[in-house]
């Protein structure tokens, strides 16, 4: 049996990308990560089996969709759509609108600042609400 230490995305600057998802998730980077290193984390809160995040130096640049992606959704109490507006805020760039899928709890695929997507899925709470 194995479990995830981590999940691992190719950047160009992992110390700045470890920041923008530090912003858009509200984890920690590790302590002492410094601008130029060539591998920075981005730590997990405590939840048991929750998987932190490395982002690794690679020479090449993203040059196609990425065959692994976040699905991410909002904290209980929040809502896709403000996520989304607050992402976008941050420097997300808005790639594809499903949210008009699935009777309107689609999701949202945005792009980070390296380009890579992501999405945005209705929480819970919102895929429970009928109508």
């Amino acid at each position: 049996m194995i479990r995830f230490a981590c999940v691992t995305v190719d950047a160009a600057d992992p110390y700045e990308l470890a920041h923008w998802w530090a912003g858009a998730t509200g984890w920690a980077v590790e302590e002492g990560a410094q601008a130029g290193d060539d591998q920075v984390m981005l730590q997990a809160p405590g939840a048991p089996g929750q998987p932190d995040v490395l982002f690794l130096r690679v020479p090449e640049g993203k040059s196609v969709k990425n065959r692994l992606h976040f699905d991410v959704e909002a904290a209980p109490g929040g809502s896709r759509d403000a996520e989304v507006e607050r992402l976008v805020k941050l420097g997300a760039v808005p790639y594809e609108d499903h949210r008009a899928a699935e009777g309107g709890k689609g999701w949202m695929t945005l792009l980070d600042p390296e380009g890579n997507e992501f999405c945005i899925c209705s929480n819970e709470a919102e895929r429970a609400v009928t109508g």
